[in-house]
């Protein structure tokens, strides 16, 4: 059999995946845009081009997410590299940025700290747009802190790499802002079953029986960390900001506050240490 055209290949794999997605997969495969696509539909695709989408679109059909298939998210106009060691970035986490920018608008040399990296997706969009700040990105996770590494160096951004667990490895370093987006999902969640979550890193999810046991280690630890007038920003669940601001508050933290995302969930909490 030959290979189909680009709307035969199209036709096929909307068959069994999001036609969104069957258009994101084959521009990967012929390395083009999707307006190559759209305007040239009665193309052929070449024999490995075609063994390559199919294999990539059932792999989809099985669950797999996108962007791992891809090996690549974007997250706040940048691109990122992502690979099953860090999670996918979401657009919410999108809130934290803006929030921690406005934190560190007067204070351009701010040290910024980023816990729990990951993908580096944070650090890396801090960096970028906080031109003269020092960022220091820390992960326990090596295979996670390689990822950071890879997209800081494409995108040139200066950012120091730290491997540990939370402050551990910070010997008594202090910032001006602190910002995370832990693992807060209980253990017992449902969600963890379903959709790209089944193939996201466990330990970068899950935090305890509650999922809160991340979230108060960072609460707790921050104050030793903070510069006098700092400032600690949390990621959380949909159903976590007054477990969170009580966790800030119990850490001693002043104007403690939630912010909502797009969807109009309180999805990040904060508060400033010893305000001048």
């Amino acid at each position: 059999m030959n290979p189909p055209t680009i709307a035969g290949a199209l036709a096929w794999a909307r068959r069994q995946i999001e036609p969104l997605e069957a258009r994101l997969l084959l521009r990967h495969v012929c390395r083009c845009t999707l307006a190559h696509l759209a305007a040239w539909p009665e193309k052929s695709l070449d024999i490995p081009a075609w063994d390559s989408f199919r294999a990539l679109v059932e792999r989809r059909a099985s669950g797999e997410p996108v962007a791992y298939l891809l090996g690549e998210r974007e997250f706040h106009g940048y691109r990122f590299v992502v690979t099953p060691a860090v999670l996918i970035p979401r657009p919410e986490t999108e809130l934290l940025v803006e929030l921690a920018l406005a934190c560190c608008a007067a204070q351009a040399h701010a040290k910024v700290l980023d816990l729990g990296t990951g993908s580096g997706v944070l650090a890396v969009s801090l960096a970028m747009e906080l031109d003269q700040a020092d960022v220091t990105a820390v992960d326990c996770s090596r295979a996670a802190l390689a990822v950071a590494a890879e997209n800081a160096a494409t995108h040139g951004a200066k950012i120091n790499f730290v491997h540990g667990n939370w402050y551990e490895a910070l010997d008594g370093e202090k910032f001006k802002l602190i910002v995370a987006n832990p693992p807060y999902i209980a253990a017992d969640d449902p969600h963890l079953e379903r959709g790209d979550l089944r193939f996201e890193p466990r330990a970068a999810l899950v935090a305890g029986a509650s999922g809160l046991d991340d979230l108060a280690a960072i609460a707790t630890g921050a104050p030793a960390h903070l510069e006098q007038g700092g400032y600690l920003l949390m990621e959380h669940g949909f159903d976590q900001a007054e477990a969170a601001r009580g966790l800030l508050a119990d850490a001693g933290f002043m104007a403690i506050a939630s912010w909502t995302d797009l969807a109009g969930i309180e999805r990040v909490s904060g508060g400033q240490w010893r305000p001048p």
